[in-house]
This record gives C-alpha cells, sequence and structure tokens, in this order.
C-alpha cells in the first residue's frame, strides 16, 4: 500500500467557547443568572456593571463640620460635678464626649442603621425540630442517650427509618448489658408525642393513628370509629366500605365520617416543618396592553447592563507580551465573550416571549378558554430557530401578565381535534371541564362520561380516559367523592 499526501475541503460543526457560553446562559434561570453575573464581575476586572460605575459618581453629600469641644470637656476625668441642667443650644453628649464614648453611644448610633429583618437565619429542619423538644423534655441520662439515637433515625418525611432490633444493637455497643427491645419502645413512644403529630412512626397506619390520638377537641366516638377503621387499613385503601361495616360494625355514616376525619390527617408529617429557604419568582419578560397593543419587554430588574472596564483596557498594549499584559488581553476577550453572550440571550428570550404572546392573543383578551394548540416547533419554525432553542429558552423563564405570573411553558399545550376540523387546546379543554364541574349540581355530580359527552356537544372529540386525565391533573376528585362531600355538607 502507497503511502500519500492529500488536500482536501471539508465542513463541520464545532461548538466554540463563545457558542457553549451563550447556550448555558440561556438555559440559566433568572435567579442563576444573576449569581453567574455575580461571580462574572468578581472573577474579572475588566468586566463593570454600568449601574456600579452611576452610584461610584455620584457626589457624596458633604458631612457638617463638627466644632471643637472646649478643653474641659476633652480633661473630664471623672471627679467633677455632672451639671443637672445643660444649655438648649448643646446636648449631653456634646458637654461630655468621654463619658459618652466610654458608655457606647457611638455603637449605638451605627447598630440603629441595622435592620433586624434583613438578617436570615437557617431554616429549621425536622431533626432540629425534635432536638429543640428533646431538650424541654425531662428524660433520664440513659433515655436521652436512647431519644437521641430515635430522632437520628427519624426520615425527613417523619418516619422511622430503622428496626427497633437495629436501634438497640447500636444502643448496646459500649455498654455492659444490652438495650432491650421494650426499653427502647418506651423512649419512642416518648418521642413519638413530640410535634408534629405523628412523627416517629414506623408505618402508615401507625402514623396515622398517632394522629387521631392526639387530635384535640375530636369526639370520643369518632376516635374510636376512626381508629377501629385504621386496624383495617388495607380495605380503606381499596375503598371497600362494606367490608368495613361488616368488619368494625360500625354503620355507613359512623364510617364515612372517620374515612373524612382519616383523609384530613397528614400521611407525610415530617413535611409540615418546612427546611427549604422560599423560592421567589423574578419574571424574565412583562406583558402589558398599552394604547390597545400587547407589548412585551424584558424585566429591566433580572440582570444589570455591562460594560468593559476602561480603565484597564487602557492600560493594554498590543506588542507587549509580558505576563500582566497578556492577563488583561485574555480577561478583555472574556468580557467581550460575556457581553455578547448575555446579549444574545436576552435577544432571543424576547423573541420567543413576542412570539409566544402574538400566538396566545386570545388567552390574554379571554382567559383560558381561548388557549389555542401550541408546540415548541411552531415557535422554531416561526424565528426559524432549532427547537433545543426554543426549550432552553422557555425553561424556567417566567412572564408577568396582567392576570398572572406564568412559566413560559405554559403556554405549550397538545392539541385535540374537533367536530368541524381544528384543533382545541388541552389548557382550554381543561378550563372548561373546570366550568362544567363548578356548574353540577351538588347532589348529582357528572361522571367523566357525563363531562366527555357535553364536551363532544361542543365539538371537542374527546375519550372519557382523556377527561378522567385531566380531571386528576387539576386535583379534582371522582364523582363518588364529591357526591359524599355533597352529602357531608348537607
Amino acid at each position: 500500500m502507497k503511502q500519500g499526501l492529500e488536500l482536501g475541503v471539508s465542513q463541520h460543526l464545532a461548538l466554540t467557547p463563545q457558542l457553549q457560553q451563550a447556550i448555558r446562559l440561556l438555559q440559566l434561570s433568572t435567579l442563576d443568572l444573576q449569581l453567574e453575573i455575580r461571580e462574572a464581575l468578581d472573577a474579572n476586572p475588566l468586566l463593570e456593571a454600568e449601574d456600579e460605575v452611576a452610584e461610584s459618581l455620584v457626589e457624596e453629600p458633604s458631612l457638617p463640620t463638627i466644632p471643637e469641644q472646649p478643653e474641659r470637656a476633652l480633661d473630664f476625668d471623672g471627679n467633677h460635678e455632672i451639671t443637672q441642667e445643660l444649655s438648649v443650644d448643646c446636648s449631653w453628649e456634646d458637654t461630655f464626649m468621654d463619658l459618652a464614648a466610654g458608655s457606647g453611644a457611638g455603637s449605638r448610633d451605627e447598630d440603629d442603621g441595622n435592620d433586624f429583618t434583613s438578617v436570615s437565619s437557617k431554616p429549621e429542619t425536622l431533626h432540629d425540630h425534635l432536638l429543640w423538644q428533646l431538650d424541654l423534655t425531662p428524660f433520664s441520662p440513659d433515655d436521652r442517650v436512647l431519644a437521641d439515637l430515635i430522632i437520628d433515625a427519624i426520615r425527613p418525611d417523619g418516619y422511622l427509618g430503622q428496626p427497633i432490633e437495629e436501634l438497640c444493637a447500636t444502643a448496646s455497643e459500649g455498654r455492659n448489658e444490652p438495650v432491650d427491645a421494650t426499653e427502647m419502645l418506651a423512649v419512642l413512644r416518648r418521642v413519638q408525642h413530640f410535634d408534629p403529630a405523628g412523627v416517629g412512626a414506623r408505618d402508615l397506619a401507625e402514623c396515622l393513628r398517632l394522629q387521631v390520638e392526639q387530635f384535640e377537641g375530636l369526639d370520643g366516638e369518632l376516635r374510636a370509629a376512626a381508629l377501629s377503621v385504621l386496624e383495617y387499613i388495607e380495605l380503606l385503601a381499596e375503598h371497600d366500605y362494606r367490608a368495613l361495616q361488616r368488619a368494625t360494625g360500625l354503620p355507613a355514616g359512623t364510617i364515612d365520617q372517620a374515612v373524612h376525619l382519616i383523609q384530613a390527617l397528614n400521611p407525610r408529617p415530617g413535611n409540615s416543618v418546612n427546611a427549604d429557604e422560599p423560592e421567589y419568582i423574578v419574571p424574565d419578560v412583562l406583558v402589558r396592553k398599552i394604547s390597545g397593543v400587547w407589548q412585551v419587554e424584558l424585566n429591566p430588574a433580572i440582570a444589570p447592563r455591562l460594560r468593559v472596564n476602561q480603565t484597564y483596557a487602557s492600560m493594554i498594549r498590543r506588542r507587549d507580551t509580558g505576563a500582566d499584559n497578556e492577563y488583561l488581553k485574555n480577561r478583555l476577550q472574556e468580557a467581550r465573550w460575556f457581553i455578547n453572550s448575555l446579549k444574545s440571550r436576552n435577544d432571543t428570550l424576547l423573541r420567543v416571549a413576542r412570539a409566544i404572546v402574538q400566538r396566545q392573543i386570545g388567552f390574554f383578551e379571554q382567559g383560558p378558554h381561548a388557549m389555542v394548540p401550541l408546540v415548541l416547533q411552531d415557535i422554531a419554525d416561526e424565528l426559524d430557530l432549532h427547537q433545543s432553542t426554543i426549550s432552553r429558552a422557555t425553561n424556567r423563564k417566567y412572564m408577568h401578565t396582567p392576570r398572572a405570573i406564568y412559566e413560559l411553558k405554559f403556554f405549550f399545550s397538545s392539541h385535540v381535534s374537533t367536530s368541524d376540523g381544528g384543533s382545541a387546546s388541552a389548557t382550554a379543554i381543561r378550563a372548561r371541564i373546570r366550568d362544567l364541574i363548578a356548574a353540577e349540581t351538588p347532589g348529582s355530580p357528572l361522571s367523566d362520561n357525563d363531562l366527555a359527552e357535553q364536551l363532544q356537544r361542543a365539538g371537542i372529540n374527546v375519550a372519557r380516559r382523556t377527561v378522567a386525565k385531566y380531571r386528576e391533573g387539576m386535583g379534582i376528585a371522582s364523582t363518588t367523592e364529591r357526591r359524599k362531600a355533597a352529602r357531608r355538607k348537607t
């Protein structure tokens, strides 16, 4: 085989660092973008925010000149008598400066400017909440050790994550006598009386039973009925109320009341102790109607306007190959790339938002009933962009409208065919289902089949299974549950 050299021309797609940065910025949420900008400003001296520059150029107001105090005030040694009355044109601190400084008056003035509400505390976890209650409960030293083990074994949802035998084996390590399961269970019973009710349970039945036992102001007969029903939780899970009547010997009305009480309990009591910091939604785009026309603009508060620091840029020399000059050159290129990538992100986001508003004018004018079917490919074809770009531009991006704040993905929904050959949005169908259920007779609720028939009369071809899926997705109870709720109200 003879070897040789050959020249050829080819094309291939390459993701440059600048393109990779633009794609990464596009898929960031508003809060993540603000963090990314702050990190870039801290890491690159040639990148600066115009807002910060404008604030630094504002001339600070000149402070009033403090008049010199007389020597007798500066020479105060504590032996002189303090006058009881001062002249009206001076204060106590003006006369006795040293004594005022010694008493911490200056530090008090500084503290007055601090807002205690701006100091955020660490969110409390379920473990912290239980340990706080443990410190307020009298335990013997040995029981305190067992209670610590039990609390450490409780999962974030409130359930005990280890069997009693494993806890006993762990507690017995390093002891002369092993810990008995009876002793561990006795300490567990005391921990199960901590807040929230149901914490430390080993299964769902025990969790619900603890909550019923600790329910304050509950009628004794209803409490006993609920505890009896929980003994047959398998039948309750299958909604076999006739079998529950036979097993418990309770009448149907009492069973309904007990089931209603159990359904109001919390199956995951640990979730009631919220350990997550609140997340605030900052809209990326603002939509409002001005002079009869819907206008879309970027939220100016989501990101500061960036620019290159001209002071450092002027220090760069073209022919200088020193380390400092090369460092400034690289940072200058990074700053320009970041500014261009940020501008590209904002332009893409604004174009996508305007295209969505233009397609969903009916929603902004009339509400969810006028929502039209829309998929990512529709916007991609209109803007001559790739579908993945539209997906990144709409993920975790929010739009502030006169109705509410919506995620951009809210405006995309599948379509269902209609009798006239057109299509209806899934969001509009959900709104129709919600209206039909709200207008139904309380004692005779509409079934999923009835809802499907009424939608078909309106020209929307939708199956009963689809109606059931939409109803469950909106959190609306079934026909049976709605009928029982109506009976309880009457």
